[in-house]
């Protein structure tokens, strides 16, 4: 395994720089109202592509070799993740294929399609993808890129608890607690990386029914999930990576779920209350902290992973 530390998400800060977005952390005090505490909200929803991926993407397929590029890349994504790498792929010119669900949101695939890369559609979970991508290296000796377990990855995604970290003391506060939604736990594993040394401490967030972080804290070991019925279509592996695990077994405090009708609730609110628009996976952590599920935290760093959401859903939960 790895041995990763804070250096490690420091290093992938610097390689990335000017590749990706310093987004902005806000504050919103009808939001710190409704959650009882102070939310510090990294919004990564504004970042390249709209989601925390491009940090990722950008630092694994920046540290590819000549030889490895020429080979091509392939990823297997829901949508975040392979946005991030076709664009990661255009930017250092190398070709990308990549598979995604045959439910993945249109407005996801538009993107991917845009940025050049080629999609294969396969099934509904990560396994089905996970077999894609292997048959897609089988045939073209192409490079797989994570999308979360992996040394790579998870130091790119460290980087945005790491701004958050500088932001939030850069607006004078020390934070209490990290949130952060998880799916396969490259974000979080990160995150737990990049708030070594200090007193801020790590929750997961996840969708009720797709709780494998959760289940796999509590069996001392990865437990794998079918995963339920969920509008966070970025938070639906049927497993956390190993790696990520391993990570977040020594740096999370605890792992929460939150129900659709929260996920929604938080997604309206933030839009109308603060400004900002996220997709569902984006809004999982915000729900936690709107449900006052953080004990004992006057500050909290909210991560908002992305906002790639369809319209038409939008439409739906602000009418509902």
């Amino acid at each position: 395994m790895a041995d990763l530390t804070r250096d490690d998400v420091l290093a992938a800060a610097e390689r990335i720089r000017g590749l990706v977005t310093r987004t902005p952390v806000v504050r919103c005090d009808a939001l710190d109202d409704i959650a009882g505490t102070e939310l510090y909200l990294k919004a990564e929803n504004l970042q390249r592509i709209g989601a925390f991926k491009a940090r990722g993407a950008m630092h694994a397929v920046g540290r590819l070799s000549d030889a490895e590029s020429a080979r091509g890349i392939i990823t297997y994504s829901s949508g975040n993740h392979a946005q991030a790498v076709a664009l990661a792929a255009r930017h250092f010119g190398v070709t990308a294929e990549i598979a995604m669900p045959v439910d993945a949101p249109t407005v996801k695939v538009d993107v991917v399609r845009a940025l050049g890369a080629r999609i294969t559609f396969a099934g509904r979970t990560s396994t089905e993808r996970h077999q894609a991508a292997l048959e897609i290296q089988a045939r073209t000796g192409g490079v797989i890129i994570e999308p979360f377990d992996h040394p790579d990855t998870i130091a790119g995604q460290g980087t945005a608890t790491l701004e958050l970290l500088e932001q939030a003391a850069e607006l004078g506060a020390e934070l209490d607690a990290v949130v952060v939604p998880v799916g396969g736990g490259g974000l979080i594993a990160g995150a737990c990386l990049a708030t070594q040394g200090t007193n801020a401490r790590v929750y997961a967030v996840e969708p009720i029914g797709c709780d494998s972080m959760r289940q796999s804290l509590k069996a001392g070991r990865v437990v794998a999930v079918e995963p339920g019925p969920t509008i966070a279509d970025g938070l639906k592996p049927t497993r956390v990576g190993q790696l990520n695990f391993a990570i977040a077994r020594a740096g999370v405090a605890d792992a929460l779920v939150v129900d659709d009708e929260a996920i929604a609730r938080a997604l309206v609110t933030l839009l109308l209350r603060g400004k900002l628009l996220v997709e569902p996976s984006g809004a999982a952590a915000l729900a936690a902290c709107l449900g006052r599920k953080i004990p004992d935290a006057r500050r909290i760093g909210v991560l908002l992973s992305g906002g790639n959401v369809a319209p038409d859903l939008v439409a739906r939960l602000l009418s509902e």
